[in-house]
């Protein structure tokens, strides 16, 4: 039992925020496909799914950075960082995580195992951007919204030109709420020489922030149009316009706690946006019928 307690917290399923900011873009796409009405056997594969992948990920992510999480305030206490468990415990528990995703997507097309190879590659080289790439985010983005295409996939056995506009969405709002993640690690990243967003972007990073958050509403507000929602949706954005301005008012000093504090509250982001959606497709089919 506390070999698995080690590996529990390996993989972060102590710390869900990660799979709620991977779940919600997941829903968005999931319900707009489906328009409301998604096959309850997609919603569980691709929450458990979407769980699995993001412990998978830590898994690669704490191996990979093993030797530099050490010297950061945020991540020295992690079990492989202190030799809690071995290298080879990690990569055994990211092998097993990845194959319980992979066999939940046996029953569904031949897309959707494609853009699976595309997602696990992703989840893979991520680590590896924060060496060389100034803003990691970016890259991480699109790991992290590669549910959307994905979801489409596995409803209509294509992506839609819908489905990749909600993944650029995706990828300003991850933009958005790591570079508040970035900016608690930034007087670490700064002295080892990390590569982080929060880093590139410098006095700038609250702006930059803010237009992250303002392109995503602007590129969900467009995708509402094409998909002829109405008023619910457009006032969910508009909820989630509200949450961007409060989280754009809680980093402006750059304090590391309300920074962190910013981060953990984008699941609202994301829920407010999911019930918009859920509105504009279930809830109007029931009036409808």
């Amino acid at each position: 039992m506390q070999r698995l307690s080690l590996y529990y917290r390996l993989v972060r399923f102590d710390k869900p925020i990660g799979i709620l900011l991977l779940v919600w873009p997941t829903m968005w796409a999931l319900w707009s496909a489906a328009q409301g009405t998604p096959h309850w056997y997609l919603i569980v594969a691709f929450v458990l799914g979407t769980a699995l992948m993001r412990a998978a990920g830590c898994g690669i992510n704490d191996y990979l950075d093993r030797d530099v999480d050490k010297f950061v305030e945020r991540t020295r206490d992690r079990v492989l960082t202190t030799g809690q468990i071995s290298t080879k415990e990690a990569l055994g528990v990211t092998a097993v995580l990845v194959l319980l995703a992979a066999l939940l997507i046996i029953p569904m097309n031949t897309l959707v195992w494609k853009l699976s190879v595309v997602a696990v590659f992703l989840a893979a080289t991520y680590p590896t951007f924060k060496r060389w790439f100034g803003i990691p985010q970016a890259y991480l983005g699109i790991a992290y919204g590669f549910g959307i295409p994905m979801g489409y996939a596995a409803v209509l056995e294509t992506v839609p030109f819908e489905g990749w506009l909600m993944l650029l969405a995706s990828i300003f709002w991850t933009l958005a709420y790591d570079t508040e993640y970035a900016m608690v690690d930034r007087p670490d990243d700064l002295r080892l020489g990390l590569k982080a967003s929060a880093v590139t972007f410098g006095r700038y990073d609250v702006l930059i922030v803010g237009i992250c958050y303002a392109v995503c509403l602007l590129i969900l507000a467009y995708l509402g149009q094409l998909l002829g929602y109405g008023w619910p949706f457009n006032l969910s954005l508009l909820g989630a316009a509200g949450i961007a301005v409060v989280h754009l008012w809680w980093i402006r000093e750059r304090d590391r706690s309300q920074c962190f504090r910013a981060f953990l509250h984008n699941t609202w982001f994301g829920f407010v946006i999911f019930v918009g959606v859920f509105i504009e497709t279930t809830v109007k089919l029931e009036w409808l019928s």
